[in-house]
């Protein structure tokens, strides 16, 4: 699906932590501008430091799939300790930002094993300066989360980004 977003799940049936459900609007997704994001993920597993998060992200030029580097921790990027970042930018210690707290999702590892949900909720996307080979245009990322080699989710998302 060409433009649209979509996504889908592409760990094997045994990846402990699987996304169930994940709406975005709107569709292209606009930058700056407000994103409304719905999503349900269940894990069989808790999620402890660390965890690795590899990412390849890929951008339509044409008929052609351009894998795009990994630029000030931008792109296809793999980031060894998703927990240190997290803690980076929100302190231990400090409650989890909305809706995230509302809806009793955690910010920080470990994540325990068990379902979240998120409805409907609305982010401000702020007018950030992207580089411009991130900017306009169709992707495609992919998200693969393991800890200690083990890998717990794998992630696929298309979508449209559109920059005023």
């Amino acid at each position: 699906q060409v433009g649209g977003f979509a996504w889908e799940n592409c760990g094997d049936r045994t990846d402990p932590v699987v996304l169930q459900s994940l709406s975005v609007a709107p569709d292209p997704i606009s930058i700056p501008g407000s994103l409304r994001v719905s999503a349900a993920v269940s894990s069989g597993k808790a999620m402890a430091s660390p965890l690795k998060a590899v990412l390849v992200v890929e951008k339509a030029l044409g008929d052609l799939w351009i894998q795009l580097p990994c630029i000030d921790e931008l792109g296809s990027c793999t980031y060894d300790d998703v927990c240190t970042i997290l803690d980076n930018l929100i302190p231990p210690g400090t409650t989890c930002p909305e809706p995230l707290l509302t809806y009793g999702i955690p910010c920080h590892c470990p994540f325990k094993a068990g379902s979240y949900s998120l409805p409907a909720s609305d982010f401000v996307l702020p007018d950030v300066e992207l580089p411009a080979w991130m900017t306009n245009g169709n992707y495609r990322v992919r998200v693969a989360v393991s800890s200690s080699g083990e890998e717990l989710a794998c992630v696929k998302l298309a979508f449209s980004l559109q920059s005023q």
